[in-house]
């Protein structure tokens, strides 16, 4: 409700706001944070200049609730509710921008968001919730940011992290690829340099994981070379994500505890062949393990 009332809006009604929200959520750190999240760390983004009185009040709220010894335990185990995150995507940018800013741009809060990061960065990463694909997609987005190599550093380590936790961000990276296209390139190079740390989350799960990478891989290849064929101004880029594309997929090809690419394949053509056998001749399919 309060999101929704004009007249609880500004800067002058924040000292109010707080107060209803530390009533409200007492006792309940999850609630507290939800209401952070939710209604505080926006008007950050909001206000057009946050007073430095502002900015401590929405500080000060989440302090108190990280303050909690078991706020780590409780936060992060109920960090989703009925499949939504207590820190959203949108928040979650806001909190990467003001404790990444460029550094002509710290300030005295700059620290105290520093402070506060981690725990709030695993609490918005936590599994189970359905918000994955936002955060990567504005991961990507500051991945590439120019100017301010923290951000882009963050941003990197953010987006790999959705990518090895669910391979479904693959897809969403395929399409997103060329129009973030410096990003892109960041990113393939951390992912190739990197892959010992990440390819048996990557590729122990399940053969469906390893061929979502594969064939996003293969997408990323064809667009590199129609680019590099056509020539232009980011040619050079599309060579340098390339290189990487074809580091990985040679990695990739190796496989991860003994399944390679031509294993999964089979897996794959054996499954499907059973799968019809059963449905064409289901006594033999029976008798066959009986």
């Amino acid at each position: 409700m309060l999101r929704e009332i004009p007249s609880s809006q500004g800067q002058d009604k924040l000292p109010l706001i707080v107060w209803i929200l530390a009533q409200a959520s007492h006792g309940d750190l999850c609630g507290g944070l939800y209401s952070w999240a939710h209604v505080l760390l926006p008007l950050v983004g909001s206000y057009k200049s946050c007073s430095r009185q502002s900015m401590g009040l929405i500080l000060q709220f989440v302090e108190i609730i990280l303050s909690n010894p078991d706020a780590r335990t409780i936060l992060v185990n109920g960090a989703v509710r009925e499949g939504e995150s207590l820190i959203p995507p949108c928040s979650f940018e806001i909190l990467v921008r003001l404790t990444f800013p460029a550094p002509a741009a710290r300030v005295k809060s700059t620290k105290r968001f520093e402070a506060v990061y981690p725990l709030l960065k695993e609490v918005a990463l936590a599994p189970g919730g359905n918000a994955v694909g936002h955060i990567f997609t504005f991961s990507l987005k500051l991945a590439g940011e120019e100017g301010n190599p923290g951000l882009a550093k963050e941003a990197a380590a953010i987006a790999i992290r959705c990518v090895t936790e669910n391979v479904d961000c693959f897809k969403e990276w395929d399409i997103l690829y060329k129009e973030n296209l410096e990003a892109s390139v960041a990113l393939l190079r951390k992912l190739g340099d990197e892959w010992k740390d990440h390819s048996p989350e990557l590729l122990s799960s399940s053969p469906y994981h390893a061929l979502t990478v594969n064939r996003t891989l293969n997408s990323f290849r064809l667009k590199n070379e129609t680019s590099i064929t056509g020539g232009g101004a980011h040619c050079s880029l599309y060579k340098e994500a390339d290189k990487s594309c074809k580091l990985i997929s040679r990695r990739l090809s190796r496989g991860s505890g003994g399944l390679n690419m031509p294993h999964i394949a089979l897996l794959f053509l054996t499954a499907a062949a059973g799968a019809a056998l059963a449905l064409l001749f289901p006594l033999v399919w029976v008798s066959f393990f009986l």
